[in-house]
């Protein structure tokens, strides 16, 4: 080993050579960009030609830019870009029907401009390195006008969701103009807006491309994420944090599975006992300002809270405070064992759904969740996995049927499962002042029964496919007239990819589901497959699903995301190409949920970032 007294004259040489050394090292790399053929190309910045910043070449290079999801209609960005500091981007004017819809717009400008500056180091946002061309970029301006036509200011399944967004650069101002129907289409379009904005590691400033315009809408209605919150508990924050990712990706409902038969942590103000006697711990339950601040939070962000009450399964845990109060047991089966014979996984239970007072509690639960979630558009009744061996052992259900002369045959339960749900399905609508609105019911056997539009009103029903995606039951539903949402888990199961939580070795949902997988299901594809018929208007959109067996705070990001984001290119664009025309946008993508707080998975390594087509097999 050389001894320490060898290094200064090799030092000085490195000076005097003009390399850096570590006297006079700077935040510099010798490598830069070019662009050549739609990708991103490093070579070594030797001043012979001009080489741009990574995010400057990934912001003008593919015809795709780095928008994610891409846009359906027109997408023209421009091949230069101009700098500009943080503090010269300003929302310059806001036209809109309604005082609501210009306040919404200015809370939507807010937090796009917090999103603009997570792209900057943390350097308190001033610039790093402006050389010659300071005076340039501190006059250089960046105005935003927003134009909305319509007042709406709730999603709806029918609210439009459309934007168009111009930039053009003239001196030293870009102007972004912004045109949309509703509220919810310009949030959007400041989302693209806020994808067209990088941090020039070379210039140490914000820089936006020079000129785009932009028309797009989303091929589906509803793009759904299904989180559950009882089989563990996740912070407000942590809700905050998925809401804001979902938001990034233009997805638009956050399915609050909100509660199961393992606990039930949502105070109602009518029914305290229910989070008392079913809540982890005090400090584990959703309040109702907590609620309500949620539902709100999302709606900024262009995302509808859609809450889940599941019923008559999925119950158990926070009901057993009923028969001490004269009620009887509204719950059965809870927390009994064998678990395997009265249910699909630990706990057990389900609603007594012949005891009168079941419905008085029911009727409460739905009020307060109508108050706490309005305005509803939809209600989420959950329907799955009703075990009939625990009705079947459940004394009063067996004599209610002998004494009626039914039997205890599997279509004596069923019958009493349909007239549960045409009761819960009214108590609803009696909650919502009378208006009806379309509930949404997991596939199961009451839905795949040959008679089912007998027991369900596919006007009033919406049935979300928990299913394979070659499964007959698609096409069956589909030719009785119902709407569906895709869910099949073969695909946008997000839980699976782990042993079973209650065995030992594999299960049925070993397989993880890779963002592949996801990004390639394809809802049109599946349906002209099984009836040689796209059925769009019956496909309403789709949902992944992270029921949370085995997830809790510290992985909810990276079960989350980038997979989430697959899901959203998929149900936005409803795009003909694979997965592979989009793996080097969404590791971009990745890059910037990373920079926005959200822990994402890993794609690739870092270096396939920076070398882009260099990782494909």
């Amino acid at each position: 080993m050389a001894s320490s007294r060898g290094w200064f004259p090799l030092l000085a040489c490195l000076a005097v050579a003009g390399l850096p050394s570590s006297a006079n090292f700077r935040e510099a790399s010798p490598w830069g960009w070019r662009c050549v053929n739609e990708t991103c190309i490093r070579e070594e910045d030797t001043g012979q030609r001009s080489l741009a910043g990574l995010s400057s070449c990934k912001l003008t290079c593919n015809r795709d830019s780095v928008l994610w999801p891409r846009p359906t209609g027109l997408l023209r960005v421009g091949q230069q870009t101009v700098h500009f500091l943080a503090e010269a981007l300003t929302l310059r004017g806001v036209a809109g029907p309604t005082d609501e819809v210009k306040q919404l717009v200015t809370k939507a400008f807010d937090i796009f401009k917090e999103n603009v500056n997570n792209n900057i180091p943390e350097t308190g946002g001033k610039p790093m390195v402006l050389g010659p061309f300071s005076r340039q970029v501190t006059s250089h301006r960046v105005d935003v006008d927003v134009t909305v036509s319509r007042g709406s200011t709730k999603l709806l399944l029918d609210t439009s969701e459309a934007y168009t967004l111009g930039l053009t650069t003239r001196g030293t101002v870009t102007n972004a103009t912004i045109l949309a129907t509703t509220f919810f289409g310009a949030r959007h379009a400041l989302e693209t807006l806020s994808q067209l904005i990088e941090f020039d590691d070379l210039a140490g400033v914000l820089e936006i491309v020079s000129t785009a315009a932009i028309t797009d809408v989303p091929f589906f209605k509803y793009r759904g994420i299904l989180l559950d919150t009882a089989r563990n508990y996740f912070s407000v924050k942590s809700l905050e944090r998925t809401l804001d990712a979902m938001a990034a990706n233009k997805l638009n409902t956050f399915h609050w599975h909100i509660t199961d038969s393992q606990s039930f942590p949502l105070y109602l103000e009518n029914l305290p006992k229910m989070a008392f006697f079913g809540a982890y711990s005090p400090r584990q339950i959703y309040r109702p300002a907590d609620v309500r601040h949620l539902v709100e939070y999302g709606r900024v962000r262009g995302v509808r809270v859609l809450p889940e009450f599941s019923a008559p399964g999925h119950v158990g845990n926070g009901w057993q405070w009923t028969e001490k109060q004269g009620l009887g047991k509204i719950a059965v089966c809870v927390n009994q064992e064998p678990w395997r014979s009265y249910c699909s996984e630990p706990p057990c239970g389900q609603l007594d759904v012949l005891n009168n007072n079941t419905f008085t509690v029911l009727s409460h639960i739905y009020k307060e969740m109508v108050n706490l979630f309005s305005p509803l558009d939809l209600f989420h009744f959950g329907g799955s996995e009703v075990n009939l061996n625990c009705w079947n052992t459940t004394d009063a259900i067996v004599a209610h049927l002998e004494e009626a002369g039914l039997g205890r045959s599997a279509e004596s339960f069923y019958k009493l499962w349909a007239d549960f749900q045409k009761s819960a399905y009214h108590l609803l609508s009696e909650a919502n002042l009378g208006k009806q609105i379309p509930g949404i019911l997991l596939n199961s056997r009451l839905t795949e029964m040959d008679s089912a539009e007998s027991h369900l009103d596919p006007q009033h029903y919406i049935i979300q496919l928990w299913t394979t995606e070659g499964n007959q039951t698609i096409k069956n539903l589909l030719q009785k007239g119902f709407r569906v949402i895709f869910s099949n888990y073969d695909a946008w199961h997000l839980g699976c990819g782990l042993v079973n939580p209650v065995s030992t070795g594999e299960n049925l949902c070993s397989t993880y589901m890779g963002w592949q997988t996801v990004y390639d299901n394809s809802p049109i594809n599946i349906v002209r497959n099984l009836t040689g018929s796209s059925h769009r208007d019956l496909i309403l959109g789709g949902e992944a699903a992270l029921y949370t067996h085995q997830v809790d705070e510290g992985t909810l990001d990276s079960k989350l995301w980038p997979r989430g984001s697959a899901l959203a290119e998929r149900l936005w664009t409803n795009p003909d190409s694979t997965w592979l025309a989009a793996e080097t946008r969404l590791i971009h993508h990745r890059q910037r949920l990373v920079k926005r707080g959200v822990m994402a998975e890993r794609i690739q390594p870092q270096w396939c970032h920076q070398n882009e087509g260099l990782c494909y097999l």
